[in-house]
Formats: C-alpha cells, structure tokens, sequence
C-alpha cells in the first residue's frame, strides 16, 4: 500500500477492550465510518485516503466527530447523509466542508 493522501480518523466510541459505547457510538458513527469506506470506493480514491475507527477524542457535546490528515481538520456532528459532500468537497475539490468544520 503506498501512502494515501488522506487520512480520516471518525470516532465511534471504540474503547481497549473492543467494545463499543459511548456518545459518538449512539450517533450511528459505525455507519457513518461505513458511508466513508463505499464513498471512497464508489469514487475510486481508495490509494488516496484510508479511514480509520477511533475512540473519543473528548469533545462527545460535538460528536460525531471526524478528523482529516494531513490538514488536522476537524469536523463536527457528522452524520452518514454529510460523507458524500465531505468525500466530493474535501477529498476530490480540495475544499473543506465549512459548516461542517469546528
């Protein structure tokens, strides 16, 4: 695997032992990480950004969150109907998503 441009980090409350709970969890952030994984597919940028599953990163009042890399930015209250505008915006346009960003 060469190294991909964009690296997505989307919280879903994962916690060491495997399990799964938690504020961002109960916002459907499994399906939101699900959404990211047939986007990139449907759109072809699978070489481009790889998608990781995290645990909290401490702001759950603005869950879910998501984190894009190299950029370190930042989005917040993502739900699974925002990841087609982030892929095509962020992803393919080189634009961040404003009303989405924290």
């Amino acid at each position: 695997m060469k190294k991909p441009k964009y690296h997505v980090f989307v919280c879903t409350s994962s916690r060491i032992n495997g399990t799964q709970k938690g504020y961002c969890f109960s916002k459907d952030a499994v399906s939101i990480t699900q959404s990211f994984i047939e986007e990139i597919e449907a759109n072809d940028l699978s070489d481009d950004v790889m998608v990781t599953n995290t645990g909290c990163f401490g702001i759950c009042s603005s869950g879910p969150i998501v984190v894009v890399y190299p950029e370190g930015v930042w989005y917040k209250e993502v739900t699974p109907d925002d990841v087609p505008e982030i892929v095509e915006s962020h992803f393919i346009n080189g634009k961040k998503v404003e009303r989405l960003e924290i």
